[in-house]
């Protein structure tokens, strides 16, 4: 019948384990990284500017952070190594033609496809959504694929 003092429980199941630690989304990941600016956390809107690691900002948020000096704020991790507006690059991007994602009221009723990309490489086509790798050219600003530069196999803008 049980809870006659016939039963040993054993040690595995009186103690329990660690509890697993919780993995961020990786396409979450990269949404976030490719549509939200690094420093403000605000969507990506143009200007749009780059540092040399290759993290995106919005050219306002570079310039508030640059202005605002003060002894109380912190330096924030995400643009630490930003000393100059010189330190970054605005950057021409070429728009998605099949992206609509500010074009329409989002009403929570439909399925948001966040692998669509809102710019694309202008040489090949492909989306900017963190699959593919993206290079820019720091003299123009001008944004390419990887797989275009590797064609087009020269250093200067094309346009």
């Amino acid at each position: 019948m049980g809870c006659d003092g016939g039963t040993i429980p054993k040690r595995h199941e009186l103690v329990k384990g660690p509890r697993k630690v919780e993995k961020a989304d990786k396409n979450a990941e990269l949404v976030a990284r490719w549509s939200y600016c690094a420093l403000s956390q605000e969507k990506l809107r143009r200007p749009i500017v780059a540092c040399e690691l290759g993290r995106l900002y919005n050219k306002d948020a570079i310039i508030e952070f640059l202005l605002d000096k003060s002894a109380d704020k912190t330096p924030m991790e995400a643009a630490s190594h930003i000393k100059s507006i010189k330190n970054v690059t605005e950057l021409n991007l070429a728009d998605n033609p099949a992206w609509s994602g500010d074009k329409e009221c989002i009403k929570g009723d439909k399925y948001d496809d966040f692998q669509s990309a809102r710019f694309i490489c202008p040489v090949v086509g492909l989306e900017m959504n963190g699959r593919h790798r993206f290079c820019f050219l720091r003299n123009c600003g001008c944004v390419f694929s990887e797989r275009a530069l590797k064609e087009i196999k020269s250093e200067v803008c094309h346009k």
